[in-house]
């Protein structure tokens, strides 16, 4: 599935394009995003053990208490740098006004709390190696580094009242290195997008990424056979005389309040029909492929304080030197 990580990496091939200057490659966004999260878990057990001694309490002791009431959850760690974009098809998401192929409506309502952004912007150190940083650290999993899958990178606008706009969202169904793929369709949704103009730095603090890894690929043996809450769909039909097709990701009918029939009708019409909503089962050679994906999202002010981390960290490192 879909990580901040990847969030954070195409955040930071977006703002190094934006920059020009040299971005960091996905490895090394990993190690230090796992190193920045090690770190805000050291500084919240000490905050922790501090309130306990301003109240009075010590450390509680395992054998103060049974041990089957001690909270033993921890929150795992968030979880591969080619530069060569691979020559792939590029699909879109919709806009009511576009009939291109799509991935997701044009606005929608923020439904999720993780995005963490604010209105204020700031610019962090842009003309500075980082390829010293995090080779000696602990490495996270490389499970998904070895591994190839279809993805969308999605950026959307955050109104000061939440709401939530699309700004451009371009995928592929081809399997993708996740590097390549990450870097070629951050940039991509970013500034190639028709439905609009390429994104400008005077953006960065209004924008939210969201990436989706796509997997579990089935035909379906009827156009309603999917699941609303499960499924994304890609759907291709024969309509005066040409093929045309379009994709809705997953959780977005749900999001959107459709039912599966307009969810159908809603895609055609994406891809290009003009005909009766009542009409939708009259078209020629009308064929659905249902998959799965799990998404990932942050805000602007997620990357921010990141990387300014990863700036002081390698300013002291130098300082040292």
């Amino acid at each position: 599935m879909a990580t901040l990580a990847h969030c954070l990496f195409c955040f930071d091939v977006l703002v190094a394009s934006l920059e020009k200057r040299q971005h960091l490659t996905l490895r090394q966004v990993e190690d230090l995003w796992s190193q920045y999260q090690s770190k805000l878990e050291h500084e919240s057990d000490h905050l922790d053990h501090d309130l306990d001694v301003e109240d009075g309490h010590g450390p509680m002791l395992e054998s103060d208490h049974d041990p089957e009431e001690l909270d033993t959850d921890q929150d795992p760690t968030k979880q591969s740098s080619a530069l060569r974009l691979p020559t792939i098809s590029r699909l879109q998401a919709p806009s009511p006004a576009s009939a291109s192929s799509s991935s997701t409506p044009s606005s929608i309502s923020a439904s999720s709390s993780r995005l963490g952004l604010d209105d204020t912007s700031s610019k962090t150190s842009s003309n500075t190696s980082f390829f010293s940083l995090g080779r000696r650290s602990q490495q996270p999993s490389p499970a998904l580094r070895d591994e190839q899958y279809p993805l969308f990178v999605t950026w959307n606008t955050i109104s000061a009242r939440g709401h939530k706009s699309l700004r451009g969202c371009i995928g592929t169904f081809e399997p993708q290195d996740l590097s390549a793929g990450l870097e070629n369709y951050a940039l991509t949704a970013a500034f190639d997008d028709t439905r609009f103009s390429p994104i400008r730095s005077a953006e960065l603090s209004a924008l939210a990424n969201h990436v989706t890894l796509l997997h579990g690929f089935t035909p379906c043996a009827h156009p309603l056979d999917w699941d609303l809450d499960t499924n994304g769909l890609r759907i291709s039909f024969t309509y005066h005389g040409r093929r045309l097709g379009a994709t809705y990701l997953p959780n977005v009918a749900v999001e959107q309040g459709w039912s599966k029939e307009e969810t159908i009708v809603s895609l055609m019409r994406k891809a290009g029909w003009t005909g009766r909503s009542k009409d939708w089962r009259d078209v020629d050679d009308l064929t659905a492929v249902r998959y799965e994906g799990k998404g990932e999202g942050c805000g602007w002010s997620t990357w921010r304080e990141w990387r300014a981390w990863v700036d002081q960290r390698h300013n002291e490192t130098k300082s040292r030197a």
